[in-house]
């Protein structure tokens, strides 16, 4: 007879409540993981649907490829277009920076297009055109297309497509002999060289010749000692042979004349990170022999990787001089990432994705909401023509292996199955690291898929890109903090320079910040916060993002609040709004602000201005009573500028951007003047009561959400 024990406990287990199907556990896992999938994206990537810089266009798995134009006196002293710190006018700021044409460019054109490589320049009389090739993503091949410049090569014009056939087209040579006008582009996808003439130039080309029935790339007419040489390079099996793909054979764009040397452009792959330029002096040119030697050519290397338009590779370059001065104009084309590198970002995406998935599988065997039995008899061999004695071999071969695994699958499946009491304390710690892991795995994969390349790239206006300098004032107390602040800010990409006020102590010397951009220190004599806004001829940019060393944010967030800044250049565009009200005047947070829907003040701790315009009105002689009281309570010295600012104009003189992110971290250094914030409150209330005595009062207040951009909420 039985015993009663094994009776109860059988009772008892029927009282268990079972544990949950398996299409519930999935679909609730999986729905988990989708929300917070969500939630990251819509967090993580603000700029979805495309990145700033190529808006109207997608890049591919052959890269994000721009053109930048260079001057300088000489082919071999060329600096980028925003070193000489030019102007385009109101809303672009200067200096007018690279890149200076895009796929988004050619897109708002009105033609598809995933990057812009390869560009040669041709000039005509004060007009500078640009020929490049364009990647048109519908058809999958290259075009070739055009702009022109009026203002040697600091604004373009895009023309558009200007040749397209029905194979790929790129290498776009142009060049003229005697009245006429020629193009050479490579179509080795036809397997010939092919010339072309304008017939309505710059728009309009017919086909002239076939030069070769050979398929050359990258190649290039030179006129040397009376004769006409033409150099490309045979990428067949035959060609590769003869010359057994020697680097920087292929040509990088269009030989020139410097001295009276004959100089070489060719292009040097680099192992894993695509083509870089070098320049080759030609010794010999006969019809029997070819001498050439690299000689030095540096161009001003890019360090901000990724944050470069041309950070990661450069494979072309043409230079040509102006014919109305001394001065050379050069046309590289660069790109921020390597060669295959979406394709990268989709593959680890979805490793993630899959080891995500395999731990909800996981889980739900540990806890018995998945049953991981396979029947055998699934894979029984069969087969309806018995006379092929070999195939049958095979397919018993086969299904023999399949059984081997289906039985170590369905043994692990009786192994784990079970094995967690998701109601029991214990095991809920467990299921909570799973899911955790999960949820981990399901953002980093979010990231690698859906997170573009990982640059933090500017925001054009009308097509153009500009520079502003990072101001910081700090001490020697702080320096911990500048040291983290100048390393991070200085990857930014649109971040020239950074200046370090100094105002206190021994100031750090060269080599003691690690930065990607200039750092120029400023010792001052005297420590006061009017130092801030002190007027400074040797700042190179119309703009300037007034930063505290101890706040730090997405480079994203800087390059969201430049754009702004652009739009209204006139204005204080910053990151911290406050709202002064009452009467007298009362400082009031941003939590405050919110509630009443606006704000009239900008902190200056973390805002951008125009620094001729914002310190030639601080210093001015009407502001010296202020900049007395913002010493007698070492604070309010960017209340003071916002009142500055108000009492100059009757419109709105301020302007809010949302960080993404934004840490303070002088909460965690305890060196910061208003760490004690209801009497530094009180300070700032007092200096409000005090400057609408001087200056009369604030502008009326900014709404939120006014602006348009969704920035401001």
């Amino acid at each position: 007879m039985p015993s009663s024990p094994p009776r109860l406990a059988m009772e008892h287990r029927r009282r268990q409540p079972p544990a949950p199907s398996a299409p519930t556990y999935l679909a609730a896992t999986l729905a988990f993981l989708t929300l917070a999938a969500v939630a990251y994206f819509r967090a993580a990537f603000p700029r979805f649907p495309h990145p700033p810089a190529t808006r109207g266009c997608r890049h591919d798995a052959e890269g994000s490829w721009s053109a930048g134009v260079f001057l300088g006196d000489s082919p071999f002293s060329l600096k980028p277009v925003e070193h000489w710190r030019i102007s385009s006018g109101p809303g672009a700021a200067w200096p007018v920076a690279n890149p200076v044409v895009t796929c988004a460019d050619v897109a708002e054109a009105g033609f598809p297009s995933s990057f812009v490589a390869n560009p040669f320049l041709f000039i005509q009389g004060d007009s500078i055109y640009m020929f490049f090739e364009t990647k048109n993503p519908i058809a999958s091949q290259g075009d070739i297309a055009a702009a022109v410049s009026k203002d040697a090569g600091t604004t373009w014009q895009q023309l558009g497509v200007v040749l397209d056939e029905e194979w790929h087209l790129s290498y776009p040579y142009v060049f003229s002999y005697g009245n006429e006008t020629y193009m050479m582009p490579e179509s080795s996808k036809k397997g010939n060289l092919k010339l072309y003439r304008a017939v309505d130039f710059p728009l309009k080309w017919e086909l002239e010749k076939v030069l070769l029935e050979r398929p050359l790339v990258d190649s290039v007419i030179i006129h040397s000692k009376g004769s006409y040489w033409l150099i490309g390079s045979d990428l067949s099996s035959y060609g590769a042979k003869q010359t057994g793909n020697r680097p920087s054979a292929r040509n990088g764009g269009r030989p020139f004349i410097y001295n009276d040397n004959l100089y070489r452009v060719g292009k040097d792959r680099g192992g894993g990170s695509g083509y870089t330029i070098q320049v080759f002096k030609v010794q010999v040119l006969t019809e029997d022999h070819y001498k050439e030697v690299a000689v030095p050519f540096v161009l001003d290397k890019p360090l901000k990787g990724r944050n470069a338009w041309n950070g990661a590779r450069s494979h072309h370059f043409d230079v040509q001089q102006l014919p109305s001065s001394q001065h050379w104009i050069g046309v590289m084309d660069g790109d921020r990432v390597l060669s295959g590198d979406s394709i990268h970002h989709l593959t680890i995406g979805c490793m993630f994705y899959g080891a995500a998935c395999i731990l909800v599988l996981l889980l739900g065997g540990l806890i018995g909401a998945i049953k991981c039995t396979l029947p055998l008899r699934w894979y029984l061999p069969h087969t309806e023509k018995r006379s092929d004695n070999f195939d049958i071999e095979k397919q018993v071969l086969l299904c023999h292996k399949l059984s081997w695994l289906i039985c170590n699958v369905n043994r692990l499946g009786s192994l784990i199955g079970g094995k967690i009491n998701y109601r029991a304390w214990k095991d809920r710690v467990y299921i909570a690291f799973i899911i955790l892991v999960s949820v981990v795995l399901t953002f980093l994969g979010t990231n690698y898929i859906f997170g573009g390349d990982g640059a933090e790239e500017p925001y054009p206006i009308r097509g153009r890109y500009s520079q502003f300098t990072l101001l910081t004032m700090t001490y020697d107390a702080r320096f911990w903090n500048l040291k983290m602040f100048v390393e991070h800010y200085s990857k930014c990409a649109s971040v020239r320079e950074i200046v370090v006020v100094w105002n206190k102590g021994r100031a750090p010397v060269q080599g003691e910040l690690k930065s990607m951009v200039p750092v120029r220190i400023r010792v001052e004599n005297n420590n006061t916060l009017n130092n801030r806004f002190k007027i400074d001829k040797e700042i190179k940019t119309g703009a300037v993002m007034e930063l505290d060393d101890d706040i730090m944010m997405a480079c994203d967030d800087l390059e969201r609040g430049f754009k702004v800044w652009r739009e209204h250049p006139d204005r204080i565009v910053g990151y911290y709004p406050r709202l002064a009200e009452g009467w007298p005047l009362e400082y009031r947070n941003e939590r405050y602000a919110r509630q009443q829907g606006g704000y009239n003040i900008i902190l200056t701790g973390a805002a951008f201005m125009d620094h001729e315009l914002a310190f030639k009105r601080y210093w001015s002689k009407e502001a010296e009573i202020g900049r007395q009281i913002v010493d007698s309570f070492f604070n309010c010295e960017d209340i003071l500028l916002n009142f500055l600012f108000a009492n100059a104009s009757s419109a709105s003189t301020v302007e809010y951007v949302k960080p993404a992110w934004a840490i303070d971290m002088s909460k965690f250094s305890g060196v910061a003047i208003s760490r004690n914030t209801q009497e530094h409150y009180h300070a700032r209330s007092k200096c409000l009561a005090m400057f609408s005595g001087i200056f009369g009062n604030l502008t009326s207040k900014r709404f939120f959400s006014s602006r348009g951009d969704g920035w401001d909420v």
